[in-house]
């Protein structure tokens, strides 16, 4: 028996139908989960408006076509960009800031609802230039250069202070080295050379200052030992004198402690002074006597 027209038109409709539910189950099913990535929060949004809980990571149901979910990344991130400012004594300064960061995790929902997903344009980058701004400006060029762990000190207090507010944590800064202009560079060039010489010149005026310092006590000292050797000498004379006058073999006694023990290759009055010769008389007497005394 052949089935009539209409009752394949009831089956067709119920097939169309339960497709028709079948798609909406699974619409309901994929709009009333939602999956968390690991490393980020999930914003969730009721019709529009930022809800007062953050999700974690994982498996999370929500109220399909009502609610929807914005994933914030909550790891560490990193943002560069380059600064420019005017020193104290308005050189300019252009320098490179680079950190690391992350949002709350417990915040996320505030931050998506006063900055945005774009967050990171819309505070970091103008928060960078203003903070390098107002800090340079504290200092003058040489002072850049001189106090530089300061002066990078003094940016980064600014820059993590004005982005904690904003529930922004910063881990670490990073800031290269100060770039000045051309002009500067040569100025601050010269400046070092000419402090250089000026350290040479005065380290050898020390040296020159030393030689004549020795060179003066050295006379000193000579003049020292000069008036000691004449006073030394005046007394031995005096002392000699004295001797003479009191007794006058005293020169006599001088020769014999003071004779090498050789003997001389001439005798006289004046070459052996502590030996003399015979007189004549003296020997031509002694034979005489002896014979007399025969």
């Amino acid at each position: 028996m052949i089935p009539s027209r209409s009752v394949l038109g009831s089956n067709k409709l119920k097939i169309l139908a339960g497709i028709v539910t079948l798609i909406i189950i699974i619409l309901i099913m994929s709009e009333s989960v939602v999956i968390v990535q690991a490393g980020h929060r999930g914003v969730v949004l009721y019709v529009g408006a930022v809800e007062n809980r953050v999700l974690g990571e994982g498996v999370h149901f929500i109220v399909p076509f009502a609610e929807q979910v914005i994933q914030l990344e909550v790891r560490t991130l990193k943002f560069q960009a380059d600064a420019s400012a005017a020193s104290n004594d308005l050189q300019e300064v252009a320098t490179v800031i680079a950190l690391n960061y992350h949002i709350d995790p417990n915040k996320a929902n505030i931050v998506y609802q006063q900055l945005g997903a774009d967050y990171a344009d819309r505070i970091i980058a103008p928060t960078i230039q203003e903070s390098v701004k107002a800090s340079v400006a504290k200092f003058n060029a040489e002072q850049l250069i001189t106090q530089r762990a300061i002066a990078k000190g003094v940016i980064s207090q600014a820059i993590s202070n004005t982005l904690s507010a904003r529930d922004i944590t910063v881990e670490t800064i990073f800031i290269t080295d100060f770039q000045f202009s051309q002009a500067f560079a040569s100025q601050v060039e010269s400046k070092v050379v000419a402090f250089q010489k000026f350290l040479t010149e005065q380290n050898n005026l020390k040296a020159v200052q030393v030689v004549a310092n020795q060179t003066v006590v050295q006379a000193q000292a000579q003049a020292r030992a000069n008036v000691a050797k004449a006073g030394g000498e005046s007394q031995a004379i005096k002392i000699i004198t004295e001797q003479l006058r009191q007794s006058p073999q005293y020169l006599q006694w001088q020769a014999i402690n003071r004779w090498n023990g050789q003997m001389p290759y001439a005798l006289g009055s004046s070459g052996f002074p502590f030996l003399q010769a015979p007189v004549q008389s003296q020997v031509l007497k002694q034979p005489q006597q002896n014979q007399t005394k025969q």
